[in-house]
């Protein structure tokens, strides 16, 4: 007799993912002699990857290079911050919706990592800085820190 498959689906995931619409750079290693540049928007992202879509098809387990621009608090000064930082595409479909453009695009973060801001002040000195910022980002920030 076979047993029947339970609706739920087992969460497998270390990290909790957060719905927010990040403006994000994703480029891959040159194919070909080009390096394919894409530019897109974060549908939801977690400590541990980022999920968007793509027109271009990358294929999994390519190392690509993310910039993710994380939005100017309000009544804060300075511009936008950078988190640029190494991934890995996990994986690149098709849509699931009939008529839908593009590759469903899921990467992992790895390697190193850096915040920058966008007015060119203070570097991050290490990785773990900017996976903190995009960990807290993932959570909903903090009191101080909302992304949207």
């Amino acid at each position: 007799m076979k047993k029947k498959r339970s609706a739920r689906r087992i969460e497998r995931r270390r990290s909790t993912r957060a719905d927010a619409r990040l403006s994000m750079r994703v480029e891959a290693a040159p194919s070909e002699g080009e390096r394919t540049q894409i530019v897109t928007e974060t549908h939801n992202i977690s400590a541990n990857g980022v999920y968007c879509t793509s027109l271009h098809y990358l294929a999994p387990a390519s190392k690509v290079a993310l910039t993710i621009v994380l939005p100017r608090l309000p009544g804060m000064p300075g511009a936008k911050e950078l988190i640029k930082c190494d991934g890995i595409v996990v994986r690149c479909e098709p849509p699931a919706k009939r008529g839908a453009k593009g590759f469903e695009l899921a990467c992992m973060f790895s390697g190193r990592a850096a915040a920058n801001r966008g007015n060119g002040q203070r570097p991050a000195a290490r990785a773990r800085t900017a996976k903190r910022k995009v960990a807290r980002a993932a959570r909903g920030g903090t009191a101080s820190r909302t992304v949207h």
